[in-house]
């Protein structure tokens, strides 16, 4: 059973997602919830401590993620396809804070207390970059690939389906991470 912390954080993640950190009040969270404003301050000391909360839970557990994917024995491909299948089973079962994240993380990390975003942000990057490097050192890889650009071709294509995935629509995490592998190591061209 959800306490009533985690219900007020799932309605500020929402909101967040929906409307932007920025345009989402105190006063919006409380209305949603069904609470005066003030009794929002007996959970948590500000909008920032949610949407901090949210993130910082969020991202831990999905490097957790990737860097047991990156610890295993798989192969230097097989890793790069569980890091994306990781990445959109975080889309689908945390569809707000990647939103969240997407929509408001270089408004965030202008504060101090949100300097972690950038840093993760490095090691999202430093991760990818050596997937594909040793994707490339071990053959699984083109040898001819700039690794720059893949890797912001992954990053970009992968977390922008936040903005029209939907968790339980027609499509499933697992089968958009399927077409999407499918298009990176095979193409849309007839051979």
């Amino acid at each position: 059973m959800r306490s009533r912390r985690d219900e007020l954080l799932g309605i500020a993640a929402e909101l967040f997602a929906e409307r932007g950190f920025r345009n989402t009040t105190v006063r919006d969270i409380a209305d949603a919830a069904g609470i005066l404003s003030g009794s929002l301050y007996h959970h948590f000391d500000s909008k920032e401590a949610m949407v901090d909360e949210l993130l910082d839970k969020f991202q831990r557990q999905l490097f957790a993620t990737y860097d047991a994917i990156v610890a295993s024995d798989l192969s230097a491909r097989a890793k790069v396809e569980a890091v994306v299948r990781a990445s959109f089973d975080a889309i689908d079962q945390h569809h707000c804070e990647v939103a969240i994240f997407q929509n408001d993380a270089a408004y965030l990390s202008t504060f101090e207390r949100f300097a972690y975003l950038e840093q993760r942000s490095a090691r999202f990057r430093t991760l990818w970059l050596d997937l594909l490097t040793d994707g490339v050192a071990s053959g699984d890889l083109r040898a001819d690939l700039d690794i720059e650009l893949v890797y912001r071709f992954i990053r970009d294509t992968v977390w922008v389906a936040v903005r029209w995935f939907r968790p339980g629509g027609s499509m499933s995490a697992t089968q958009v991470a399927d077409q999407y592998l499918a298009i990176v190591f095979e193409g849309i061209a007839h051979a």
